[in-house]
């Protein structure tokens, strides 16, 4: 029986993957109302700088034989996904959202996708990201503006803008994005659905284009905390490719979010809790009743050295980008945006002695995150100080209000990438403007199933968020 595309794009991936098991819908027809989808709304949102659709059509067709024969691979098998566009995929044009690598195909896989590919996954693209995801806007020079569909006039957040903002549009069943300062989190937050980092090492790196070495995260964008814990699963793990990449043992993600919270220990982290604007602080404390109601204990905690997590992440950053991007900055700077361009000029003048100083205070801070983590399961804090902001606000052109744009909400987030700690974005509702509002839940290291348990019931108490009117 066929399915209206309305139906068929309203399912999450747990849903659809047991009516794709069950042989209830088709593949071909799921990929098809979502190239449809995509057809309709990147024009507006800009969400994706490559379209893989032929390539797409093709893997659903495999996927519903291989369905029909008995051999179905598990919740990803004939699920239509996209992918942020630094990661490598084999013969695929990956541009980082540069100019510089605008006609790059590389010659392998990222494993994040060798993974997905072998689960059964079909890829229907590539995602638009701010330039080498060196941003929080997605504002990019060289494919467009992504926009948030809450409010096209705002920004989606970044630096992974276009994976958030495709699932909140229906514009794939789930998407990968990257992670330094706050790359999946922010735009998770910003567009209103859930975004993943996991604990540095969790995930493989390999064939994903970097920004600072030592504090990128690879992880899922998912319209529920359910299809994080099912992506999580096929994406974690040991990958010989990636030398950072951890041995410790990968646990079943799903089944931690059918656990409640009765007496789980909730800190809210003090240093996070001010300077907040009217309606992120009242759905906050919102968000608090409600883990109160559900048996948890929630009470105030402090991680002193919180303060100089920014400046830290910052410096790191500064330096390791440069690293990777020194020889283009030698012979094709003028090719970056002028965001990118200034940031890359600061880690030119950024001495070895204070990077080495700033990588030594990650320790401090980790320490000081960890001695939290000993009365506490998991620690609390908004996302973002602020909903998303007009994308008029965010020029370059007009530095000032980006530098406070910047601030209100790196100052959240960034911390968690300095002590690769797991944090995960869940949506608290919208403010009385209509725009998204987000809760970040943190672990401690390798505690992603604490955190998934904790988010999932938060979810289950909160209820479906509306939906924007595209």
């Amino acid at each position: 029986m066929a399915h209206s595309y309305d139906v068929l794009l309203s399912f999450d991936v747990a849903q659809l993957s047991e009516k794709l098991r069950a042989r209830e819908v088709s593949p071909v027809e799921v990929t098809e109302a979502y190239l449809r989808q995509i057809e309709k709304h990147n024009t507006t949102l800009r969400s994706y700088i490559t379209v893989t659709d032929d390539l797409a059509r093709k893997a659903a067709r495999r996927a519903e034989t291989e369905i029909v024969a008995g051999k179905w691979k598990g919740p990803f098998h004939g699920v239509p996904i996209a992918l942020k566009d630094l990661l490598y995929t084999k013969g695929i044009l990956t541009t980082g959202g540069s100019k510089i690598l605008g006609d790059f195909k590389p010659t392998f896989d990222a494993t994040v996708w060798t993974k997905l590919k072998r689960a059964g996954a079909i890829l229907l693209g590539k995602l638009n990201l701010h330039e080498f995801a060196y941003g929080v806007t997605s504002s990019n020079p060289h494919y467009g503006t992504c926009r948030n569909p809450y409010a096209t006039d705002r920004i989606p957040g970044g630096s992974s803008g276009g994976s958030a903002a495709a699932i909140v549009a229906k514009m794939a069943a789930a998407t990968i994005g990257s992670d330094t300062g706050g790359s999946i989190r922010i735009p998770a937050a910003l567009c209103g659905c859930v975004g993943l980092k996991p604990t540095w090492s969790r995930v493989s790196r390999y064939g994903v284009i970097p920004l600072a070495a030592t504090l990128d995260h690879v992880g899922p964008i998912t319209r529920s905390v359910r299809d994080a814990a099912l992506m999580l699963q096929v994406i974690a793990g040991r990958d010989p490719n990636d030398s950072t990449s951890s041995r410790e043992k990968v646990p079943a993600y799903a089944k931690a979010c059918d656990g409640g919270i009765s007496g789980t220990r909730i800190g809210v982290i003090r240093e996070l809790t001010s300077e907040l604007s009217e309606d992120v602080a009242r759905s906050f404390d919102g968000a608090l009743a409600t883990l109160r109601s559900l048996g948890a204990t929630v009470d105030e905690v402090s991680i002193p050295s919180l303060p100089l997590a920014g400046a830290v992440s910052g410096i790191i950053t500064w330096a390791e980008a440069l690293e990777y991007h020194e020889e283009w900055m030698r012979t094709r700077a003028q090719d970056y945006g002028e965001d990118v361009r200034w940031l890359l000029e600061i880690g030119m003048i950024t001495p070895a002695a204070t990077y080495v100083r700033a990588q030594r205070a990650r320790a401090r801070i980790l320490a000081d995150a960890l001695k939290a983590h000993d009365t506490h399961d998991v620690l609390v804090a908004p996302t973002s100080a602020i909903v998303a902001p007009p994308v008029r606000e965010t020029s370059m052109l007009d530095p000032g209000p980006l530098f406070d744009v910047v601030r209100s909400i790196l100052r959240f987030t960034s911390a968690f990438d300095v002590t690769g700690q797991p944090a995960l974005a869940i949506p608290t509702g919208l403010s009385p403007g209509g725009l998204p509002i987000s809760l970040q839940i943190i672990g401690r290291l390798f505690d992603e199933p604490t955190v998934l348990r904790v988010a999932a019931a938060y979810e289950a108490a909160r209820g479906p968020l509306a939906p924007p009117t595209l």
